[in-house]
């Protein structure tokens, strides 16, 4: 299914004609008044859910906003650090459910290498774009290896992974909790492209593959999807579940 995908005349991008073929992307001469829609502008790619609401815009920028700020303060990451182990070596992270690269990024920030997974087409060309534009900026990023695909696919291709990290989207509790914005709209997204949430189902067959360590981000309050767990890492609200 073609995502209708609008830019402004006075702006230009180059290769627009592979972008649109690689995403399913289909160019519109005005910008949508309803529905969803793929938007270009000087901030780069962003996905709009609802177009009668532009405000709920989904954009990523590692420079500044929320990962900008987490970014300049990586040494705290603690929790991150502690599910990662007391190890100094560089160690090779394969990051299933990439999304937003929100924690995968603060490895890189760390010195680790990573290898990121994403199934969605919109959600992979918005992180490619927040890279391309901040790679002068975190050289750091060169140690990302950024692919769109099936993550289980795409690892059995790689045999010198260290850590299996898997993010997937916390489940919904209860229907009149607001989400956050960025949820909602990743939610809308994968609709919008049919791809199902299957994180129960990715955590099982990762499960089943040969592996060092895999760490499973969730709820602190959520069931354990596993009982042979190895051990825990816990913050306030989110917890690590790590099977060696």
């Amino acid at each position: 299914m073609s995502v209708d995908f609008y830019i402004s005349e006075s702006l230009h991008i180059e290769g627009l004609e592979k972008i649109l073929k690689d995403y399913d992307l289909r160019l519109v001469s005005n910008q949508p008044s309803n529905g969803s829609f793929v938007g270009f502008d000087e901030r780069g790619f962003y996905f709009i859910e609802d177009a009668s609401n532009l405000l709920n815009i989904l954009h990523v920028d590692f420079l500044s906003g929320p990962m900008g700020w987490r970014l300049k303060r990586s040494d705290h990451e603690t929790l991150l650090k502690k599910t990662l182990g007391k190890s100094k070596d560089v160690l090779t992270i394969f990051d299933a459910t990439a999304g937003l690269l929100s924690d995968s990024i603060i490895f890189l920030s760390l010195g680790h290498s990573v290898v990121a997974c994403e199934q969605s087409k919109i959600l992979h060309l918005l992180v490619q774009d927040a890279c391309k534009r901040a790679e002068t900026e975190l050289p750091f990023l060169k140690n990302l290896t950024l692919i769109n695909g099936d993550s289980l696919d795409v690892y059995d291709k790689y045999t010198d992974i260290d850590v299996v990290y898997l993010d997937p989207l916390y489940p919904e509790i209860k229907k009149n909790i607001l989400r956050s914005g960025n949820i909602n709209s990743i939610r809308g997204l994968l609709d919008l492209e049919g791809i199902e949430d299957r994180a129960d189902k990715l955590f099982d067959e990762f499960k089943k593959l040969d592996y060092k360590k895999i760490i499973l981000k969730r709820p602190v309050k959520a069931d354990q999807l596993d009982k042979n767990i190895n051990y825990q890492v816990k913050g306030k609200s989110t917890r690590f579940d790590i099977y060696l």
